[in-house]
């Protein structure tokens, strides 16, 4: 029996664009909400989302029979980490802050079983395989994981061809907060520096025939981005979108100071 097949990987090598959403709530209940809500696909943060490794399954579990494709972005690419997320369902990973070739490297062994990696041999007590009932689980695997890099800072953008051209890498995410931040224009990423550099970084990816991502709170710029040939977009996050719904739906009431839509993204 073969791993389950990775249909959000095979959505970004046809080429069709994918519309996605940030799970920031951490909340099994709130994912599932989001699972039905038409994106192509949702990620669970757990780099700025209050998650654990708990968390996170619950909301793998509650998004199981949703028709969205489920994404997990890491704190950090630690192998360690990359291992127990794996073993716990997780097939598409969202690594931040890759600068080099070398990191993306060392990224795709993590994600592979030996000899190709250095993934840990844990595949028979892992939900992964169906606690041990694929019992080839461990030998097809690696086709089915899906790893996408974050670049998110000038040393990335530098070395953007190098880190696309990396084996085993599927897409390119460009982070535009950090990368604003790191070009000195801190909740800025509207600069027009900022906005030239993605650009650049979005048709860079795509001269390589790596997907490009990228996640804002813009529907101008999202369009635009689309426009350029950006194939996996994020266009809000759960919180941000709930929070302003409540005040709006308060402020019809009166007496209630609007919210502004999110900045920095």
């Amino acid at each position: 029996m073969p791993s389950p097949t990775n249909a959000f990987k095979a959505a970004l090598r046809s080429g069709r664009p994918q519309i996605g959403l940030w799970l920031n709530m951490a909340d099994p209940y709130a994912a599932s909400l989001a699972g039905h809500a038409g994106f192509d696909w949702l990620v669970i943060d757990g780099e700025h989302g209050p998650n654990d490794l708990r968390s996170i399954l619950a909301q793998l579990q509650a998004l199981e029979a949703s028709p969205s494709a489920t994404v997990v972005r890491p704190p950090m690419g630690e192998p360690w980490m990359i291992k127990q997320l794996l073993d716990i369902g997780a097939q598409t990973l969202l690594v931040p802050m890759v600068d080099t070739p070398e990191q993306a490297e060392a990224l795709v062994k993590a994600v592979r079983y030996p000899p190709r990696g250095v993934r840990g041999m844990g595949a028979v007590v892992a939900r992964a395989s169906r606690f041990g009932t694929i019992p080839d689980y461990a030998s097809n695997a690696d086709e089915e994981i899906c790893l996408l890099v974050q670049a998110e800072s000038r040393a990335a953008l530098e070395n953007l061809s190098a880190i696309a051209a990396v084996e085993g890498i599927d897409g390119v995410f460009i982070g535009p907060a950090d990368l604003a931040a790191d070009m000195g224009y801190a909740g800025r990423f509207d600069e027009p520096e900022v906005q030239a550099a993605i650009e650049q970084a979005i048709a860079t990816i795509v001269a390589t025939g790596k997907p490009a991502g990228i996640l804002t709170f813009n529907e101008t710029l999202n369009k635009r981005y689309i426009e350029l040939g950006a194939r996996f977009v994020a266009v809000g996050a759960d919180l941000a979108e709930y929070t302003r719904a409540l005040a709006t739906l308060r402020g019809r009431y009166g007496g209630a100071e609007p919210v502004p839509a999110p900045s920095g993204y």
